[in-house]
């Protein structure tokens, strides 16, 4: 069994406030979920209006499906034209991993 996780920066476009920061996070979040069934969520960076940090995570039987999976997301949120991706971060894990 893989585990893989994806955290992504993203700068925000035209935003002003934590709730309008809120209104362009949630139907990203939303489609991440529902189109990879991967677990995602805002994880970073809560009170800047224009950043953000998206944490995704999956898991599979073999590592290049977890690596497929995180390079979709990672393609949707790059193409998302209310963001910006400034940089993103991988893990991949093993049950056979040491402690």
């Amino acid at each position: 069994m893989f585990t893989g996780t994806l955290t992504a920066d993203l700068l925000l476009g035209d935003v002003h406030s934590l709730k309008g920061k809120r209104a362009a996070v949630r139907p990203i979040v939303a489609e991440l979920r529902r189109r990879f069934a991967v677990a995602a969520a805002e994880v970073g960076d809560q009170d800047l209006h224009r950043r953000v940090q998206v944490g995704v995570a999956t898991v599979a039987g073999d590592a290049g499906q977890v690596t497929d999976v995180l390079d979709a997301c990672e393609r949707l949120l790059a193409e998302r034209p209310e963001v910006t991706l400034l940089s993103t971060h991988r893990q991949l894990f093993s049950d056979t991993d040491d402690d």
